[in-house]
């Protein structure tokens, strides 16, 4: 009986002690409200070049208030307008008489860009950076002959869409 016990306990200490196979599952989102640092690399700007901004994101203090919800990049009228990252076509038509196309993309995020005479339809997978349309002028508040209205949402909350294309910023804290 007691060499019974010994070899039972002898196989739990190895079992508990051996190493075990090495399994991998995927990491969990970070906490970002945008997207993870590794998939900051998959989104690129909606307007060729580097982005200059005529009016940045301003979120509004509630779901109802007044706010931009968008960034406005400075563009030339007939400018290429690109897909910001991977994803599908949702929309691609007039919104109370502006162009406009919206591009559902992994995660649940939503970019949206207007005014755009889209060269895309709903339902057309888009590959980052690949033309979806071309930049119209004539939106309000924008400094320049044409701006692009680039919108991104994640569900019905509106973030910053230039936080797809800013690297993460790591700060150190100290210990204590």
């Amino acid at each position: 009986m007691r060499s019974g016990v010994a070899v039972v306990l002898a196989v739990v200490t190895v079992g508990v002690l051996a190493p075990a196979a090495a399994t991998a599952e995927p990491a969990p989102p970070a906490a970002s409200p945008v997207a993870a640092p590794a998939a900051r690399a998959a989104w690129v700007a909606p307007l060729p070049g580097e982005p200059v901004v005529g009016r940045p994101f301003e979120p509004p203090p509630h779901p109802y208030g007044p706010g931009h919800r968008g960034a406005d990049l400075v563009g030339a009228p007939g400018s290429p307008v690109l897909a910001a990252g991977d994803g599908v076509v949702v929309f691609a038509g007039m919104v109370a008489g502006r162009p406009v196309v919206s591009v559902d993309h992994a995660g649940g995020l939503r970019t949206t860009y207007e005014p755009v005479g889209p060269v895309v339809g709903a339902g057309q997978a888009v590959a980052r950076g690949s033309p979806i349309g071309v930049l119209a002028s004539g939106h309000d508040g924008c400094p320049a002959a044409a701006c692009l209205h680039w919108g991104l949402r994640r569900g019905e909350d509106y973030l910053d869409p230039l936080l797809l294309l800013r690297p993460p910023r790591l700060r150190l804290l100290p210990l204590g």
